[in-house]
């Protein structure tokens, strides 16, 4: 997908290079977007996972980190072409939604709820919104691309965006 667009993919190119046949890719898919929504997923979790035996606050710092990261190359293409497929095909943004979006915000829901419980996070706190909160200045620079996903966003956004989650900031 590096050098082609998601909409000029096609099942027969799929096909071709992992080298079987147009009906084992429909098999297992039911579309060219669910195999680059799995291929996707799967890689980009392997780069951005959020670490176990920390603090909800440095779980979620580490992980914001490495996101941003991620976005800034290759994968943050390969989403913006899911994006913008989506806005014509609703099944695109639907798919993406299902297959990487809403398992990675229950993760992040999880380790915001650890962090309510543990004190680290206002006791009073939306974990959709603490999660909008987080997570759309990454999207709203990946998508519009006024300034760049560089790490010094990746260490200002966290530190910044966090702060909203604490207790003693309301």
């Amino acid at each position: 997908m590096s050098s082609n667009k998601l909409k000029d993919l096609s099942i027969e190119a799929i096909a071709r290079e992992s080298g079987v046949g147009k009906t084992t890719i429909y098999r297992w898919w039911p579309n060219k977007v669910a195999v680059v929504m799995d291929a996707f997923a799967q890689n980009v979790l392997s780069v951005t996972p959020f670490r176990e035996g920390l603090s909800a606050t440095e779980a979620i710092k580490v992980q914001m980190a490495s996101l941003v990261q991620a976005f800034s190359g290759e994968y943050g293409r390969i989403v913006s072409q899911i994006i913008a497929e989506g806005q014509s095909d609703p099944d695109a943004l639907a798919n993406y939604r299902e297959r990487f979006i809403y398992p990675r915000r229950a993760a992040v829901k999880a380790i915001i709820e650890q962090g309510i419980k543990s004190g680290e996070f206002n006791p009073n706190l939306d974990p959709e919104v603490a999660i909008d909160i987080l997570y759309g200045p990454i999207y709203f620079r990946l998508l519009i691309g006024h300034l760049p996903l560089d790490w010094e966003f990746a260490n200002q956004l966290p530190m910044w965006a966090l702060k909203a989650l604490k207790p003693d900031e309301f």
